[in-house]
């Protein structure tokens, strides 16, 4: 057993003394962490916009009807003091919708119980789903249907935003098509509704196992009096239509009826107490009680990430300040070096670590890590990726030598695996070595970004270099003379292009992470999703693809 950034004195055993090649006091660290610490103003900045909804106006609106916001009646369904996830807040950055896609998403504990948690925003165009609301919640699902957690949905939504409907309508009914689907894999389904639910939304009570409305302010129908007179002719007013009494007491949508929202929260909680819910996954190893935190101070995290992604840093620092104990048992360490592998436990959780420590994979880490998938899978131990990687390795040696097939395998025994993956991207995740490191196309669990993240699929320098090489050689062949003032102002443009399209932010604004995090939360955050991951069985693959030899 090796101790990452720890050794033991020779003297004194029960005292050890930190081995760690981060210096607080150290410029470039300080640099770093005030770069750090200015993206987490920035994140905190968006994360207001979001918490606000859809305005002053709009919230103070809501208020005066004496409702709870998306994330009031959040708080008072989990159980005291318990974390709350929550998942893809920043979805939506960048587009001409509101962030954070109208509606709140999140893993939470509910009478001891983890959950996934799906709330409508009504202050935003009165919860209405647009594309990225789509998006949210269909990953919602998936996360709720890979880890067997019981599914609350707190509903009140206008249904679809209908100028987006050509983008939402025909893909949007898989949110129909996943509730049915976990209810017949005996995953509860629970809906709580405090206002409307229109249309497509009515659909949402109407397959959930169970149903809570919240009488007079609950209206559920396929179609409003306007609709419904516009249709049939017959004149109707909201609460014979669809209140929640008449659902009650007439057409038996509802199975309880509350007296206003904290009772329909209440009853929430009763149900899933009533649930009988048990985790199928072995759970922690070690009982919480005696798990060991890590040995070296997780605020340190803030300071290892370069501002320049081009200086390189260990990553190896950073499971020195998350996993218990600081301890890692490191795999295979002196061959393939470039990638770090090992088992740890974070959270009581055994989990194996396949961590980029340069940037760069070579024919050797793929080799390694491929190995090490497969006895990840053997044993039945979840994977946490940690990304900092530039890409495989090109050039003439390396092609010859067996890059591709090399990392084919790689990205074999990522796609076949069957235990659960989490990622963390703490630094650069670019091209084929983002597959390899299960990035969002591989279905990891869950995966997470640190500010410090950038992905697409290759950088900038790199991106606008290639594309002004092809282009002159473009040029050469139909022998025409190249410009190169144009050449510089594409070039330019491309970077500037690439440069705002890779960051964080950005990435996580279009829902291709599950949210970005403070660096020192990574510890609590991959705890969760480990936890959440036992919901299931956790038992890896008998077999994988074939391996070109």
């Amino acid at each position: 057993m090796s101790l990452v950034g720890v050794r033991r004195r020779t003297t004194d055993p029960g005292g050890p003394v930190t081995a760690t090649a981060i210096d607080p006091r150290s410029d470039a660290y300080v640099a770093n962490r005030d770069a750090m610490n200015a993206r987490l103003d920035e994140l905190d900045r968006v994360l207001d916009q979001v918490r606000g909804g859809g305005g002053e106006k709009y919230v103070a609106r809501h208020r005066k009807r004496g409702k709870l916001l998306a994330r009031e009646r959040i708080e008072l369904l989990i159980d005291r003091d318990s974390p709350f996830l929550e998942l893809q807040p920043f979805i939506g950055h960048g587009s001409d919708f509101q962030v954070g896609g109208s509606v709140v998403t999140g893993i939470g504990i509910v009478e001891g119980v983890e959950c996934m948690i799906t709330a409508n925003d009504p202050t935003v165009r009165g919860g209405a789903s647009n594309p990225f609301t789509l998006r949210k919640v269909l990953r919602a699902s998936e996360i709720a249907r890979e880890n067997r957690l019981p599914l609350i949905s707190l509903v009140e939504s206008g249904g679809a935003d209908l100028p987006t409907q050509l983008e939402i309508f025909i893909p949007g009914g898989q949110m129909f098509r996943d509730l049915t689907r976990l209810s017949a894999a005996g995953v509860p389904t629970v809906a709580i509704v405090f206002g409307n639910s229109t249309a497509g939304g009515a659909y949402i009570p109407g397959m959930c196992d169970y149903t809570v409305f919240v009488k007079d302010q609950a209206k559920v129908f396929l179609g409003g009096p306007p609709l419904v007179r516009m249709a049939t002719g017959e004149v109707s007013g909201d609460e014979e239509l669809g209140g929640a009494d008449m659902h009650s007491r007439v057409s038996g949508l509802s199975d309880e009826l509350a007296e206003d929202e904290p009772d329909a929260l209440r009853i929430g909680r009763d149900i899933v107490r009533r649930l009988n819910w048990r985790k199928r996954g072995p759970g922690p190893r070690t009982p919480a009680a005696d798990v060991v935190p890590p040995l070296l101070d997780p605020e340190q995290l803030l300071g290892i990430v370069s501002t320049d992604l081009k200086v390189p840093f260990d990553t190896r620092e950073v499971l020195a300040r998350i996993v218990d104990g600081s301890r890692y048992d490191e795999f295979k360490p002196l061959y393939g070096t470039a990638l770090s592998t090992g088992w740890a436990e974070i959270q009581g959780f055994p989990v194996g670590i396949l961590a980029n420590v340069r940037g760069v994979l070579f024919s050797e880490e793929a080799q390694k890590a491929t190995q090490f998938i497969q006895l990840a899978n053997q044993k039945d131990v979840p994977l946490l990726f940690v990304h900092n990687t530039t890409g495989f390795m090109v050039g003439k040696d390396y092609e010859q030598g067996g890059i591709i097939k090399h990392g084919a395998q790689f990205i074999n025994a990522v796609s076949n695996s069957k235990v659960p993956h989490i990622g963390v991207v703490v630094g650069a995740s670019y091209g084929a070595a983002n597959y390899a490191m299960s990035g969002r196309a591989y279905a990891p669990r869950f995966l997470f970004a640190w500010p410090s993240a950038l992905s697409s699929v290759m950088g900038p320098e790199q991106l606008a270099g290639v594309l002004s090489i092809v282009a002159r050689q473009a040029a050469e062949a139909k022998g025409r003379e190249y410009d190169e003032q144009q050449d510089a102002a594409v070039k330019q443009m491309v970077r500037d292009k690439i440069a705002a399209e890779q960051v964080a932010l950005a990435i996580s604004g279009r829902g291709y992470d599950d949210g970005i995090i403070d660096p020192r939360d990574t510890r609590t955050v991959v705890g969760m999703a480990l936890s959440a991951c036992h919901g299931d069985e956790v038992r890896g693959a008998e077999g994988f693809g074939v391996f070109r030899p």
